[in-house]
């Protein structure tokens, strides 16, 4: 046992730790200086006692309490388990006669009494009080979580002993009520980020050679472990902050693997829709989280200080907080916790904001003054920063992130080394927090900077970027990061470029060969007329932009290195302005699929010539603007997506790719019927020629439509490795299919047939078997639909389940918790396409039936299905033995039933299977007794044998049934 660990025997109490106890005091509930004022709630306790102490001996009264009584006697008898130890257990048989609501009352009188009074409570007293909680999370009182939440939050920073005696019963109590804890999540998820938090500083003073809490860090390490490896589903409710806390722990081995598995192994913590770590950072921690950190007087006072204290006013409020709360090294690390609290946790009103009350920002710079140690101070930081790292607007709260930005601003030019270390180190955690992530770091920043600026928060960055007082280095970074993202930027800090595009007037034919001047010239007098020409005749404007983006993408990259208004940043900003500007959306949303190939208005846009240009070019420079674009959020992968498909649909209706049954003459269809194929060969015969042509489609060839289409979908595949997509959870290429496919299914058409027929048979390797990609296709497809698909795969035009047994397995069984239409769908199309493909359904079979308790209701649509799959396959020697061998379970006459429908439909490969199977078993064994059969397979294999008088049935005598 610790030695922080108490007796907690009422009637024999150890108080070896609080050598200040004072005996004649027994009778006390708290220490209070004769200064102080009583306190209510200790003065209605007492006042109980007094009043009913007759009361609360043996015998008792049998009479029902009125309410008052009621109240009375809660009071009385808490009063008395806390200060009469000896009785304790007198008062608590008496407190469960009389208890008439589920212990509510009584359990919010002691968390009012913690939340109080707390530090004052007399040593003996809080032992009763551990004692007392713990009776009540026996008998599972109503209201037991806030007192456990409550009693955490009094697990104080320093190491005093009173401290560390709590934080280890706490701990012991957890522990002896595990299945409990598992059961109430407020409890588990409060306790690991308490335990967690004090871990890093525990630990650091344990490995600086002090023994006195050995025992205590490796329970808080085996308690903090356990919940993470058996409840990580409920770990991850405390949301992005879990990883700030587990970070701040690496460098303790149990935590190092914890934190290996988070990021290369996730699937080990066996939790649905969990495959990457990013996942924990889009979940935003709940406020109550900040609260544990902060005791119920800090808070307080804190809330005070910011509500009441006017800035000028604040230093003797600071000086009085930092006596009560600050002094000790032990204790500087709860302005961690403190900047997160008046972050997260307090979110003033509009008439506090406005008023001349010191603001956030000010006493969060204050406390950052406070750190004296480095690596505290960036801890500091880190929490002030964090939620800014992965900012989502639809999820997160601009207050959470507006502390940083004005300490920023503030501090300049009084403080402006604040200035300086804050800007630093967020360009620090922009280029270094999370390289494989970056992506998501990238897009959280952008994403803060500018809902600062829209929402007023400052009106724009010039502060940042312009003022002298900050370092050059620092002001150019941070410039180059906000370019593209859009944030309030005088006209003075705008990209050279723009400047220099503005005063371009010569102009020269596109077709022109002459030198590299020349072809600067052309490039910025196209972009510079690009509006103009918009405004007059947009069918002009898009020639104009194809002429951009094929002479920017064949010039070489050194050319157009030598001048600055030809960035890619700066060509793509513009094309979309003048295009938008007229009124034009370049990658608007993707609202709905084109129904039928003759669809064709979205093939005379913007967007359509750019994505044929990325396609076709395959150059470096189309690249670093299709980059931009999808970096400033506009819908690049669905739309490419879209194009990739509709392509292949309509290279399919005119028969080049061999997929329709008709076998369509290409000189049948006229080019009006095919426009986006058209409008694509067109495109590859001017880029090829350098002149405009009108291609006939009908004089192409079927392999040259293939490789185009092939380069469409290669193209696409490609982007996915190549684009940030601020939308995107994971990286993973898979995952952006799924997140396109969601966008471009958000109404049901005719269409969505067509582009899951593509996405199957030219990106197999990203969708086969994929749960997500199949799911959306059952929940937005018609059914109507659905059933030509179920042609399709009878046909085996394509695979949507692939051969990968573990993976069809692992669907089957995720599905059983689909709605019964979805997996009625699933089941159509898993009979249409294995009822014809190689994959072996004996080993399905056997994952499915073997591999955990089957339930009747939730099982029986998968039972059906597998039952319909083995009547469409014949019956090999393979599948016959998976059938008779099945185990009896819940569904024991399925073996009976399959072997039935064969007798009918297949008799002759049937017996020729189970004699092969027979005589294979006999071979491997050299005898046939023990062998384990399916009850119902037996019973039915003798009846069917006795019925035409065979008397092979003596040979399954020899076999036992399962």
């Amino acid at each position: 046992m610790s030695r922080y660990t108490l007796e907690l025997n009422p009637c024999k109490t150890s108080i070896s730790l609080f050598t200040l106890c004072n005996r004649k005091m027994a009778s006390e509930l708290v220490q209070v200086s004769a200064h102080e004022a009583p306190n209510q709630t200790e003065v209605s306790l007492r006042e109980a006692f007094k009043l009913l102490q007759s009361q609360l001996k043996p015998p008792f009264s049998l009479t029902v309490p009125s309410p008052k009584e009621y109240v009375q006697l809660n009071q009385a008898i808490l009063f008395g388990i806390l200060t009469q130890p000896e009785l304790a257990k007198t008062h608590i048989k008496y407190l469960h006669a009389i208890v008439s609501d589920g212990y509510s009352f009584f359990t919010n009188l002691v968390t009012q009494l913690v939340y109080e009074l707390y530090p004052k409570i007399v040593p003996s007293a809080k032992v009763q009080l551990i004692w007392v909680t713990s009776q009540m999370v026996n008998v599972l009182a109503i209201g037991i979580d806030n007192l456990l939440v409550c009693l955490l939050r009094r697990i104080v920073g320093d190491l005093s002993d009173g401290n560390l005696w709590l934080c280890s019963e706490l701990l012991n109590l957890l522990l002896s009520n595990w299945d409990w804890v598992l059961e109430e999540s407020l409890v588990l998820t409060s306790a690991l980020y308490t335990y967690l938090r004090l871990l890093a500083d525990h630990y650091k003073i344990s490995s600086l050679g002090l023994k006195k809490f050995e025992e205590l860090k490796c329970m808080e390490v085996d308690f903090c472990i356990k919940m993470l490896r058996e409840k990580f589903d409920v770990c991850l409710k405390i949301g992005r902050d879990l990883v700030r806390l587990l970070q701040d722990l690496v460098h303790i081995p149990e935590f190092r693997a914890i934190w290996k598995d988070l990021l290369l192994n996730p699937v080990i913590f066996k939790t649905p829709h969990f495959s990457d770590i990013s996942h924990l950072y889009k979940l935003k921690t709940s406020s109550r989280y900040f609260l544990l950190r902060v005791n119920p007087e800090m808070e307080t006072k804190l809330r005070f200080l910011l509500t009441h204290v006017k800035l000028g006013n604040q230093r003797r409020y600071q000086i009085w907080f930092a006596r009560d709360f600050l002094c000790g090294n032990e204790k500087n690390s709860i302005v961690i916790d403190i900047v997160r609290f008046i972050c997260c946790a307090h979110h003033p009103p509009n008439e506090i904001i406005q008023s001349d009350i010191i603001q956030r920002w000010a006493v969060i710079g204050w406390l950052l003054k406070c750190c004296m140690k480095n690596h505290l101070e960036a801890n500091v930081k880190l929490a002030l920063f964090y939620d800014w790292l992965f900012f989502d607007e639809n999820v997160d709260n601009i207050m959470n992130i507006e502390p940083a930005i004005l300490l920023m601003v503030n501090s300049i030019p009084k403080y402006v080394d604040m200035t300086h270390t804050l800007l630093e180190f967020l360009l620090l955690l922009l280029d270094n927090y999370d390289l494989d992530r970056k992506r998501i770091i990238y897009q959280g920043i952008s994403s803060a900077f500018s809902i600062i600026v829209n929402k007023g928060v400052v009106h724009s960055l010039d502060a940042l970027i312009l003022s002298d007082a900050i370092s050059p280095v620092l002001r150019e970074r941070l410039s180059k990061f906000i370019i593209g993202v859009k944030v309030g930027i005088s006209k003075e800090l705008q990209p050279m470029s723009m400047v220099g595009l503005e005063k371009c007037n010569q102009k020269e034919n596109f077709e022109s060969k002459s030198n590299n001047d020349s072809i600067m010239i052309q490039l910025e007098n196209l972009v510079h007329d690009l509006g103009e020409t918009i405004r007059q005749s947009y069918k002009m404007g898009l020639n104009n932009l194809e002429k951009i983006l094929v002479l920017y993408g064949n010039t070489d990259a050194q050319k157009l290195g030598s001048l600055a208004s030809l960035s890619p940043f700066v060509l793509s900003h513009m094309i979309s302005k003048e295009f938008e500007s007229n009124g034009y959306k370049i990658f608007p949303t993707t609202n709905f699929i084109p129904a039928s190939p003759s669809h064709g208005d979205q093939i005379q846009s913007a967007t359509a010539f750019i994505l044929r240009a990325f396609i076709l070019l395959q150059s470096e420079k189309m690249e670093e603007i299709i980059s931009f674009w999808s970096g400033k959020g506009f819908p690049v992968g669905p739309h490419l997506l879209s194009y990739a498909s509709r392509l292949d649909h309509e290279a399919s209706l005119a028969g080049f790719l061999g997929k329709s049954m008709v076998n369509n003459n290409p000189g049948k269809l006229s080019n009006m019927e095919l426009p986006l194929l058209k409008f694509h060969i067109d495109g590859y015969n001017s880029f090829r020629s350098g002149e405009l042509l009108d291609s006939s489609i009908s004089s192409m060839s079927g392999e040259l439509v293939c490789k185009l289409i092939h380069r469409a979908f290669s193209t696409y595949k490609y982007f996915l490795t190549l684009i940030n997509i601020p939308s995107a959870i994971n990286a993973s290429p898979a995952k952006l299919l799924i997140s396109d496919l969601l966008c471009l299914s958000e109404t049901e058409n005719d269409g969505l047939k067509f582009l899951f027929r593509s996405v199957f048979f030219h990106l197999s390797d990203l969708s086969i078997c994929e749960e997500d990609i199949i799911k959306l296709l059952l929940h937005r497809v018609r059914h109507a639909d659905l059933v030509e698909l179920q042609f399709d795969l009878g046909l085996k035009k394509y695979s949507i389940f692939g051969q990968n047994t573990e993976s069809i397995v692992n669907l089957i069984k995720n599905s059983l918790n689909w709605d019964f239409t979805e997996q009625h769908r699933l089941w159509g199309l898993m009979r249409s396409e294995f009822s014809v493909s190689d994959v072996q359904p004996e080993k399905i079979i056997l994952g499915f039936f073997c591999s955990a308790q089957l339930d009747r209701n939730m099982d029986s649509i998968a039972v059906e299905g597998l039952l319909t799959l083995c009547s469409c396959r014949v019956p090999t020697p393979e599948l016959v033995g998976t059938i008779i061998s099945m185990p009896s379970n819940m569904f024991e006459y399925f073996s009976a039933a399959v072997l039935a429908t064969w007798a009918i439909s297949n008799a002759t490969a049937l017996f020729d299977s189970l004699a092969n199977y027979l005589e294979i078993l006999d071979n491997e064994n050299g005898y046939l007794d023990g062998i384990v059969i399916n009850k119902s397979a037996i019973i039915w294999l003798a009846n069917y044998f006795n019925d035409r008088g065979i008397k092979g049935v003596d040979i399954l005598r020899n076999f036992s049934m399962s």
